[in-house]
């Protein structure tokens, strides 16, 4: 079977995919430097997969790094996560998503091309599309990134677009994620966001812990059901599915695609809280607070191209995302300990 470098591996959305991987029969090859990931993911892979995990340590923008890697291993394609990925972090620091996002990408493809491996799958981002016109948003709607973050998404695009004009042989697939959100079904791996979560459903997870007091809802005059904002939420083992997806059509058809990974589905953050409530067991405060800059009422995809592509469809509803986010949170309230 083909052997698939992961990047960012250890990370959330990385790790779930490595088993997805594995399961399908893939041979996988995952690098990290853990700058926002826990080595204590590989312990957990060894105990879901009954294998030690094929890993090194190291930064993807280190091309010396990579061109011994590409020397030491046959790899047939990549799945690009490494990344760093906050809204808010990446409008404090601009700078360092740049170099981080845009270089990395940019030292994998170079190691790549020299060494005559031109398959790769990018994890690429919904924030692409900035506040859209209509919804549900399809791949060919307009793309507006407003923050530094989703220019980097959109900046990698651009690039892997431009490396497959150039160069036929190269076959890419950008995947543009709506929401993430759960966890493996064992409990044993899942999001362990450093410091205060970015995104709502980790929030939600560590108020019902017990960390944190209460959860913060921005906005509650919205033009939406109850006056929330509204975007689709996709199980993490749905979207790791979807990697496999794309990494078979690559490696049986010719040419490059873009698609979303979706639900097609939005749920607003107050369906999220009493969902969540009703998984755990437990009350989740919440206040009200006004909006914030930047952000929109709704946001949730058309998944129909990457059905008729890569024929992959999202199967698990909210109450099991909520459910699985829970079994994690739970079993682990403070993360990779």
């Amino acid at each position: 079977m083909p052997t698939i470098l992961l990047t960012g591996a250890t990370g959330y959305i990385a790790s779930h995919t490595w088993l997805s991987l594995l399961s399908s029969g893939f041979e996988v090859l995952g690098v990290d430097d853990f700058s926002n990931s826990s080595p204590l993911v590989l312990d957990r892979l060894r105990e879901l997969c009954g294998t030690r995990p094929v890993f090194e340590r190291l930064d993807v923008t280190d091309r010396v790094a990579m061109h011994a890697l590409f020397a030491r291993h046959r790899i047939d394609a990549v799945v690009h996560f490494a990344a760093f990925k906050a809204v808010g972090d990446s409008t404090a620091r601009p700078l360092a998503y740049y170099r981080n996002n845009v270089g990395g990408l940019l030292s994998v493809c170079d190691v790549m091309q020299a060494n005559g491996c031109k398959r790769i799958v990018f994890s690429s981002s919904a924030t692409v599309y900035g506040d859209p016109p209509s919804l549900p948003i399809r791949e060919d709607s307009p793309l507006a990134a407003t923050n530094p973050y989703g220019q980097t998404k959109l900046m990698g695009e651009t690039m892997l677009r431009d490396l497959g004009a150039a160069d036929a042989a190269w076959q890419t697939g950008c995947l543009r994620y709506f929401n993430p959100v759960g966890a493996h079904e064992s409990g044993r791996i899942g999001e362990d966001p450093r410091g205060t979560p970015n995104n709502l459903m980790p929030f939600v997870a560590q108020v019902a812990v017990g960390r944190r007091p209460h959860l913060s809802v921005f906005g509650r005059d919205w033009p939406t059901i109850d006056g929330t904002g509204v975007r689709d939420y996709i199980h993490v083992c749905d979207l790791a599915d979807g990697h496999v997806a794309a990494l078979r059509r690559l490696l049986d058809t010719a040419g490059c695609f873009t698609v979303n990974l979706g639900t097609g589905q939005g749920n607003s953050v107050l369906e999220v809280v009493n969902a969540y409530a009703r998984a755990s067991g437990r009350e989740v405060p919440v206040q009200f607070a006004p909006r914030r800059p930047g952000d929109i009422a709704a946001c949730y995809a058309d998944p129909l191209l990457a059905q008729q592509l890569l024929c992959w469809r999202a199967k698990h509803d909210l109450a099991r995302m909520c459910a699985d986010s829970w079994r994690w949170q739970s079993l682990n309230p403070e993360g990779f300990q």
